[in-house]
């Protein structure tokens, strides 16, 4: 391993260390105006970015998850604290799952939960869910590093100027197919336990 591989392998688990979520203590009891809101996200979720200029969240998307049934209508023109929990949770699935499947996950969620009228809050599940972030970062650094030690000793035999690069796409596709893998299981949890008629999904 070069010190160039190093400092990669360093860098990606410097970065996944910076990755952080919004704490429901953060996000204001008082309704926002969509301004208000876009404004939030993008203070609060800035280390996800992978460009500066990248936006979390534009009016846009908000209309689209409300045209989509992804999100509940604001109380006049204002979004509660409900409506940004339940952005939150779009905004991780999106890079991975289609509409479709995100409406089918918050659905039943937002139809029991959003309210708040229940023993169980939108609040409660959003905490008990992003406090598993700690430990599954420290499984992922621990993961990532495995599958990085492995790609780097791929293509040992091939020619010097061709070997670095073969082990850098090694480690990619290893890292591609734990996310394939993964979206695999979730698509086929929703389409057995959360669609009525898994049967008809293309």
């Amino acid at each position: 391993m070069t010190i160039d591989e190093k400092d990669l392998l360093n860098s990606i688990l410097a970065s996944l260390n910076r990755i952080d979520y919004i704490r429901p203590e953060d996000i204001p009891d008082i309704d926002l105006y969509m301004d208000q809101v876009t404004t939030f996200m993008d203070e609060h979720l800035a280390s996800t970015k992978r460009y500066p200029k990248d936006k979390i969240l534009t009016k846009t998307m908000i209309n689209n998850y409300a045209k989509n049934d992804l999100l509940p209508p604001p109380e006049k023109k204002k979004y509660s604290k409900e409506h940004l929990l339940t952005m939150i949770f779009i905004y991780y699935f999106k890079g991975i799952l289609s509409i479709n499947d995100i409406q089918s996950i918050l659905k039943p969620i937002i139809e029991r939960y959003f309210s708040g009228g229940g023993e169980i809050k939108l609040t409660d599940i959003y905490k008990e869910v992003f406090g598993l972030e700690k430990d599954e970062t420290s499984i992922l650094a621990k993961d990532i590093t495995r599958k990085f030690n492995t790609s780097s000793h791929t293509f040992e035999n091939a020619p010097e100027q061709d070997r670095e690069n073969l082990q850098l796409f090694s480690f990619i596709c290893m890292l591609s197919f734990d996310v394939y893998v993964k979206r695999m299981l979730i698509e086929k949890i929703i389409d057995t336990k959360l669609t009525k008629q898994p049967s008809e999904k293309q």
